[in-house]
């Protein structure tokens, strides 16, 4: 069987690589299955690629499967994508699989896909479980996904998989150098470090505080679920060998939550001469000032927390342990800034109960205390599980406010200030990070070599 994982071309409102290595996490595992001869993943989004470019492809290539990942912002032209692969690939089954359908599969029913992959299971053992039904369909009904014309209600539960069977991705097929243009405005407020050239290293997935605006519960489960030490540690000194990245970003809904681990990982950073300058995000109730110490002897240059309001008025949105006294962060940035952490602090604009007071202050508090502010726009993500239509996912991009809950005229362009207004400071890290020397020449990654061909 012949397979294409796809994240499909698509304007991004956001980029963040870790989101876009489920695409090689996917294809890595579907390379262990006996069914599959060859599979080929492609980042269309972050290579700019044209329609043309990928007609080409289709035309071609004549996938059998093409199994296409899907995000909060990537599915406007997905009815493109899929008549272009009826028309040019016939034969073709297309299954999706993702972040918004693991959220909202019932969105999904409108499209003309063959399978789902719903939540409550890993994207990749999703797709995998297709391609099994597809080369055995007298087998039993492929865990975790839809199929064409049924509800996503009766689909049979996915599976989580260990971290043992998680197939890390091969990092000479992955677009960096895209990637590392797309940071390249630090104004955007990505994720990723200006003008230099990141490593994603996935190492756990799951998180127990289940934050009602964020995906991770539903996508990834409640469970903490993450590498090794020791294999954490061998991909990333395997990966600087054979590209030359100059930082670690950890992929982790919340790094410290197992403090033994992440003070195992720094002890041995240390031990190597922290060499690997690294980022992460958690909360701050999963930080203290000896972890902090030893993450950043290790190498730390940047921790991002969700800090979401510093307005009283907001706590009751929050689970508890995230409810945050401005006290209590300012405590935290100082100790950032003496260890030279930068904190990046990430804050919900219209979350309920704030106002636009409470949240500019949050932002002026954040910067006073030389922290870096990300804002991103409120969504409910129990809102957008009910959400029946594509349109009614799309409400809910974290890009503009849900028309459900816009204030008046005046109000709204006052939230959207603090979200699309004119901000010049640009992050410090940059100078933190040391650039590889000019004779490391970067490895163009697979898919590009194919482009310049």
């Amino acid at each position: 069987m012949k397979v294409l994982v796809l994240w499909p071309p698509h304007v991004p409102s956001y980029f963040n690589a870790g989101h876009h290595i489920s695409t090689f996490l996917t294809a890595g595992h579907l390379r262990t299955l006996d069914a599959v001869d060859s599979v080929r993943a492609i980042d269309a989004g972050a290579l700019n690629y044209t329609w043309k470019e990928l007609g080409d492809l289709l035309f071609q290539e004549r996938f059998d499967v093409i199994a296409v990942i899907n995000d909060f912002d990537n599915v406007d032209d997905l009815p493109r994508l899929l008549k272009y692969v009826r028309t040019l690939s016939p034969g073709t089954k297309v299954v999706t699989a993702g972040r918004l359908s693991a959220q909202s599969p019932l969105s999904f029913r409108e499209f003309d896909l063959d399978a789902v992959v719903v939540g409550g299971g890993d994207p990749e053992a999703g797709v995998a479980a297709y391609v099994r039904h597809l080369a055995e369909p007298s087998g039993p009904p492929p865990a975790g996904v839809a199929l064409r014309g049924q509800d996503p209600a009766q689909a049979p539960a996915g599976l989580f998989l260990r971290p043992d069977a998680w197939v890390l991705p091969d990092v000479t097929e992955i677009p960096y150098e895209a990637y590392e243009r797309l940071y390249q405005r630090d104004q955007n407020k990505f994720c990723g470090i200006p003008q230099r050239r990141e490593l994603v290293v996935p190492a756990a997935r799951g998180c127990p505080v289940n934050c009602s605006f964020c995906e991770v519960p539903t996508f990834q489960g409640l469970k903490d679920r993450r590498l090794t030490v020791e294999r954490t540690l061998g991909y990333i000194e395997e990966s600087f060998a054979r590209h030359p990245f100059e930082y670690v970003a950890f992929y982790a809904p919340t790094f410290t939550l197992d403090r033994k681990w992440t003070a195992h990982l720094c002890r041995e950073l240390i031990a190597r001469g922290s060499k690997y300058p690294w980022k992460c995000a958690t909360t701050i109730a999963h930080l203290g000032d000896e972890l902090l110490d030893l993450m950043a002897r290790s190498g730390c240059v940047r921790v991002s927390v969700g800090v979401e309001t510093l307005d009283p008025a907001g706590h009751d949105a929050l689970p508890r342990l995230k409810r945050l006294e401005q006290e209590r962060y300012e405590r935290l940035a100082a100790s950032c800034a003496r260890l030279g952490v930068e904190l990046n602090c990430f804050v919900i604009v219209g979350l309920p109960g704030t106002t636009v007071a409470g949240t500019a202050h949050t932002a002026h508090t954040i910067r006073a205390a030389q922290g870096r502010v990300r804002p991103t726009v409120y969504s409910s993500m129990d809102r957008l599980r009910a959400a029946a239509s594509p349109e009614e996912a799309a409400a809910f991009n974290r890009q503009l406010l849900h028309p459900d809950d816009v204030p008046d005229a005046e109000t709204a362009q006052s939230l959207y200030g603090l979200v699309y207004g004119r901000e010049d400071w640009v992050t410090p890290v940059t100078e933190r990070v040391p650039q590889r020397g000019t004779d490391a020449v970067p490895e163009r990654s697979t898919e590009s070599l194919e482009r310049a061909r």
